[in-house]
């Protein structure tokens, strides 16, 4: 038996593990990772957010070349294969492959190859004739999509997020059961290729932790699209066919379409790792319960990323792991982990960050509503996607940045500035920045000095 002992030993090499990996060796710890699977990366890199973000730009500059009048006029016809708008992902997903793995190189951290499983609080075992101890060790598994019971995955016409990816055909029609982050952007990107979309929600507004007025928006900009929004609705039977898929709604309603898409809810990648060995359970998800430094019940054993649950995001991941390995050094943590912003990749993107109206009301806080309607704009006419708006939250007395709100092309790149503003010690994180700061022109980023002012005119 060969025995490996270091100081720390992270276990997953996606954002979460990359960040405690980093942030320990350049701490000074003699630091080593395991991974499962043959590539580094995670799901992030390798069925989450690179290939999904890819497919998406590839439908989108698919879109825009089919609706451009010159190709139209010049006869051009334009009619990818999903296999065609995949294409660009994989070699994407090989570049970041190669970059993340010059990061452990650099760094001298070995990735060694096994599935991990706890001995002890201590000891980790990856194959037969391997075992790995650590001082500290860190749990970065992520999550895959959660498979109920009754639900044949294996029928070519039935998918989740994991498997939608390697779709063979392009559909007429597809279902989709979940209408979460997930949910909600395959439905845009179906749509978006004249797919007919049914997307089942099992709530009674889409995205409820969004601001009310971005639900609304993106609920008629998805009808507008032409896709069908169910709410309220339960499944009580999924029936694959040689010619498609019937769902059976609980409220007695049967949904066909080619293909279903199942979006609803994730689970903790836990089951090789035998957590009992260190005292550790999970919830029924098989999520790990952290304390606010990400540590387990088990003082040595820290968990970060998907594997913890919300906001399961790998912006967050990554700094949760930093955030992990400062802990386990006896570093004082120095990074911000709250109000972290969300990036929803819809058609348009929505981001946001900060307190909602719903939150503020409840809370009782004065506050006001500054609007920027990107139609308004004269960089957002020139480019033709004039489809969306800024909204800033500030409180009516001390004029504090409270919240950001962005639903529109690049959102997702447009709200840093207000997050950067946001995270100002008062006095410098109010809404006069915006009014007294000059923006280029034409730009999206003047949004913020329309909205500050259309603001700043309410309070009087």
């Amino acid at each position: 038996m060969v025995e490996q002992r270091f100081d720390v030993v992270v276990i997953g090499t996606g954002p979460g593990g990359e960040g405690a990996a980093m942030q320990a060796a350049k701490g000074g710890r003699r630091t080593a990772v395991i991974e499962a699977y043959k590539q580094i990366g995670g799901g992030c890199t390798h069925w989450g957010t690179i290939p999904s973000k890819a497919l998406r730009f590839s439908i989108y500059s698919a879109m825009e070349a089919m609706n451009n009048p010159i190709i139209r006029e010049l006869g051009i016809h334009i009619n990818p294969t999903f296999a065609q708008l995949r294409a660009s992902s994989k070699s994407i997903i090989a570049k970041q492959v190669s970059m993340r793995q010059t990061f452990y190189e650099r760094n001298n951290v070995p990735v060694l190859s096994g599935v991990a499983k706890f001995i002890d609080p201590h000891t980790i075992e990856i194959n037969s004739d391997t075992r790995i101890r650590g001082e500290h060790i860190i749990i970065a598994t992520g999550s895959r999509p959660f498979r109920p019971q009754g639900v044949d995955f294996a029928h070519p016409r039935i998918f989740d997020s994991d498997t939608i990816l390697d779709l063979s055909f392009k559909p007429q029609s597809i279902t989709i059961y979940g209408a979460g982050v997930i949910g909600c952007e395959y439905a845009s990107m179906f749509r978006n290729l004249s797919i007919k979309v049914n997307l089942v929600n099992t709530r009674a507004k889409l995205l409820e932790f969004l601001d009310d007025e971005i639900i609304d928006a993106l609920s008629y900009q998805m009808r507008e699209l032409g896709v069908i929004i169910r709410h309220n609705e339960n499944f009580s039977k999924i029936e694959p066919r040689d010619d498609g898929v019937v769902l059976y709604l609980e409220s007695g309603k049967q949904v066909k379409t080619d293909i279903l898409l199942w979006a609803n809810g994730r689970s903790g990648n836990t089951e090789s790792l035998d957590l009992p060995a260190v005292g550790l359970t999970t919830n029924a998800r098989g999520f790990i319960e952290v304390n606010d430094c990400f540590q387990t019940s088990c003082p040595n054993v820290y968990a970060v990323g998907d594997v913890i649950g919300f906001p399961s995001l790998a912006s967050a991941a990554y700094m949760q792991g930093r955030a992990a390995a400062q802990h386990l050094m006896g570093e004082e943590n120095d990074l911000r982990l709250t109000d972290i912003p969300t990036g929803i990749y819809t058609s348009p993107e929505i981001s946001s960050i900060g307190k909602t109206e719903r939150e503020l009301t409840a809370s009782k806080i004065p506050y006001e509503v500054g609007h920027s309607q990107f139609r308004s704009l004269a960089r957002a006419q020139i480019t033709g996607r004039a489809v969306g708006m800024l909204k800033l939250l500030f409180h009516r007395e001390t004029l504090e940045i409270l919240g950001v709100h962005c639903f529109g092309p690049n959102a997702s790149e447009i709200v840093h500035i207000g997050q950067a503003i946001m995270k100002q010690p008062h006095p410098n994180n109010t809404l006069e920045y915006f009014i007294k700061t000059t923006f280029n022109y034409p730009t999206m980023a003047e949004a913020y000095r329309v909205a500050a002012l259309n603001g700043y005119n309410r309070l009087f």
